[in-house]
């Protein structure tokens, strides 16, 4: 006699984990886990992404929450930008004392 397979209906939801290393900069995405909710998400990410003390910020986000664009759309989204040099103001010298742009 053989047990149904029910690993998928009680497998905990996939979280993305986002972790900001200093104080200034962006969150950056750093991997993925599996947790029951938002809380303990968040302590594992803790434990898992940041055992060395390298963050001062954690952000989770469930998986199947995340809205992205399709690839195949990627000439509607990013291609007219390309005509508005204004938008990329890579002719600016910043000075010495910006740091993180």
């Amino acid at each position: 006699m053989s047990t149904p397979d029910t690993s998928t209906a009680a497998e905990w939801p996939l979280w993305e984990v986002f972790v900001r290393s200093k104080s200034g900069l962006d969150h950056k995405h750093c991997g993925s886990l599996h947790a029951a909710d938002p809380k303990m998400a968040i302590q594992m990410a803790r434990d898992v992404y940041t055992r060395r003390q390298e963050g001062t910020s954690v952000w989770v986000v469930r998986s199947d929450q995340i809205v992205a664009s399709d690839p195949a759309d990627k000439d509607m989204y990013f291609d007219p930008m390309e005509d508005k040099v204004y938008r990329h103001p890579t002719f600016y010298r910043l000075p010495g004392s910006v740091d993180h742009m």
